[in-house]
């Protein structure tokens, strides 16, 4: 009998664990992550909190981990090209679960040219600051330019690598005032951080640790 309730016991657990099992792969697939985790680490710690408060959404598509990676390789090669300009790449889509197809928003980067930054001139609603070469803020979106001088790239230290990147927020019914101006500023010199030390650049391209908002 005792050998009996043993085998029981025994069929009873094996059985229970296969069914948990089963619920675990049965688990369906959920395409949309927190900001922390959408295109891998790009917006990872307290960015996070930033860009879903920017954004006003809690949940994106997720997207490829390799955003900066990709980046890196798209600016170097735009560099290694000759051209005075690189097409942009984006590094980072945010795409909000049940938004519009036109309600977009990430981080994209690409080499400008210098005339680029000759014309002080801004699109209505767009203020500069003074960060980095050149840099703007509007009311869902940021712009930095700055130059980059890495071991990584040959002859950059006569001729920099020239970096323009932007954030956008999407639609949003976020506020235009100074705080979210400046969120969208931080937000994108967060990631331009990240990307210039993945390119090596030395005094980390000119930009400082922590972002400067002073308006212009």
């Amino acid at each position: 009998m005792r050998r009996w309730l043993t085998a029981a016991g025994l069929v009873m657990v094996l059985s229970a664990g296969s069914v948990a099992c089963a619920a675990e792969e049965e688990k369906p697939y959920d395409p949309f992550v927190g900001a922390e985790q959408v295109c891998g680490d790009v917006f990872s710690g307290s960015l996070a909190g930033m860009v879903e408060k920017a954004t006003g959404d809690k949940l994106f598509f997720e997207k490829s981990p390799e955003g900066m990676e990709k980046t890196v390789a798209a600016l170097k090669e735009a560099y290694k090209s000759g051209r005075s300009w690189g097409a942009v790449n984006t590094l980072c889509e945010l795409s909000p679960k049940g938004a519009k197809q036109t309600d977009r928003g990430g981080v994209k980067f690409s080499m400008y040219a210098p005339q680029d930054v000759e014309d002080e001139g801004l699109p209505a609603g767009q203020e500069p600051y003074t960060m980095g070469v050149q840099s703007s803020v509007g009311r869902g979106n940021a712009g930095l330019y700055f130059e980059c001088v890495t071991p990584q790239l040959k002859g950059s230290d006569k001729a920099p690598l020239r970096v323009h990147g932007g954030f956008g927020r999407g639609e949003s019914d976020a506020p235009d005032n100074r705080e979210y101006r400046n969120l969208n500023m931080t937000i994108l010199h967060a990631v331009s951080l990240k990307l210039v030390k993945e390119l090596g650049c030395e005094n980390n391209a000119g930009l400082p640790e922590t972002p400067d908002l002073t308006p212009k």
